[in-house]
């Protein structure tokens, strides 16, 4: 099989959904399947005259028995290629709806939401990485619920975490610095955690939305945490294995999110967390394993925190629950499996 997946430069970020794509295109070519990347300048989600123009010139350059992955970042950028779309057979790999990232304006939402209306439906196939991102395209999208396919993201194999040692709670946060996140409600909520003895480290490109990533850490200030905070932005795999490593805690309080793999990582070496039920974030958080509080409600985000942070008899109990759920999800390999699949449902359309 051959294929192309089509991305937004660049495409070296460690993004939850990048890591994800290359992941899905490292584990195809591992079993023999042709894939390339071919990544599409200019701005997206909404996209610019560059990103428009680059997409419009994609497919006469692309080999007929190429399957076209477009990752959803990308698909705005092919308004108006609908027809194009469907006779290439191309799929759309979908982390979450463009039209429901945080912090667009609304003209920008109802544009990315029309064109996403427009182009989804008349693919063969899209992939979506959880059940509530499937459940968004199909009610929100109008995507036939029979060409969607589920693909969530695998796992890696990783020590325990062994936690900080105390004294205190040291607490990371993994994602992007952007408005989705929730970053400026985190802090908001340990804020309020003053008597607390806590320290925060976000990890995540500022590159995306430095204008917002400028204002988390003016905020920091601003509530008088700065000291405890710190915005390491992108970090290597071995400098984010040490952070996993000494962490008492996760904690997200997103808006939304497609499948949450920082929450997975999480459980996947023992180590609780604290999340918020934007989309599905929360779908592995057993009551056992985390809090899960709803999303936007900073008082109650504050108050879980507050249990978590002041009890380390708690965090020890969850901690244990955590490991063991981490140890039933699924592996890369599987999940590549199941990607090829939906592909190959694709071409065969």
């Amino acid at each position: 099989m051959r294929a192309a997946l089509v991305v937004p430069v660049p495409f070296d970020t460690v993004s939850g959904g990048y890591a994800y794509d290359r992941r899905m295109v490292d584990g195809l070519r591992a079993v023999g399947h042709a894939v390339e990347v071919l990544e599409l300048p200019g701005r997206h989600a909404p996209a610019d005259a560059e990103a428009a123009a680059a997409a419009a010139a994609l497919f006469a350059a692309l080999p007929p028995d190429t399957i076209p992955v477009i990752d959803g970042l990308a698909l705005p950028a092919f308004a108006g290629q609908a027809e194009t779309l469907a006779t290439r057979r191309t799929v759309a790999l979908i982390h979450h709806p463009t039209a429901l990232e945080t912090g667009l304006r609304e003209a920008d939402s109802a544009a990315l939401r029309a064109i996403e209306r427009n182009l989804l439906p008349r693919l063969p196939r899209v992939i979506a990485t959880s059940q509530a991102t499937s459940l968004s395209l199909s009610v929100e999208f109008g995507v036939p619920a029979d060409r969607i396919a589920v693909v969530m993201p695998g796992t890696d194999d990783a020590p325990r975490a062994q936690g900080s040692g105390g004294p205190g709670c040291a607490i990371l946060s993994v994602g992007a610095v952007v408005p989705r996140k929730g970053h400026d409600m985190l802090l908001r909520a340990l804020a309020r955690l003053f008597d607390l003895d806590w320290a925060l480290t976000i990890v995540g490109t500022t590159a995306r939305d430095p204008v917002h990533a400028d204002g988390v850490a003016a905020l920091a200030d601003e509530l008088g945490i700065g000291p405890r905070v710190v915005l390491a932005g992108e970090v290597d795999d071995t400098a984010l294995a040490a952070l996993w490593h000494r962490a008492d805690l996760f904690a997200l309080a997103t808006h939304w999110e497609g499948y949450g793999m920082a929450v997975a990582e999480a459980l996947k070496r023992g180590v609780p967390v604290a999340v918020t039920n934007g989309g599905a974030a929360a779908a592995l958080v057993t009551e056992q394993c985390g809090v899960v509080c709803p999303t936007g409600d900073v008082d109650q985000f504050s108050k879980a925190l507050r249990r978590l942070v002041f009890n380390p008899g708690l965090r020890a109990d969850f901690a244990e629950a955590a490991w063991h759920v981490g140890q039933t999800l699924p592996d890369w390999p599987a999940q590549v499996r199941a990607f090829a699949t939906a592909l190959a449902f694709a071409q065969a359309q």
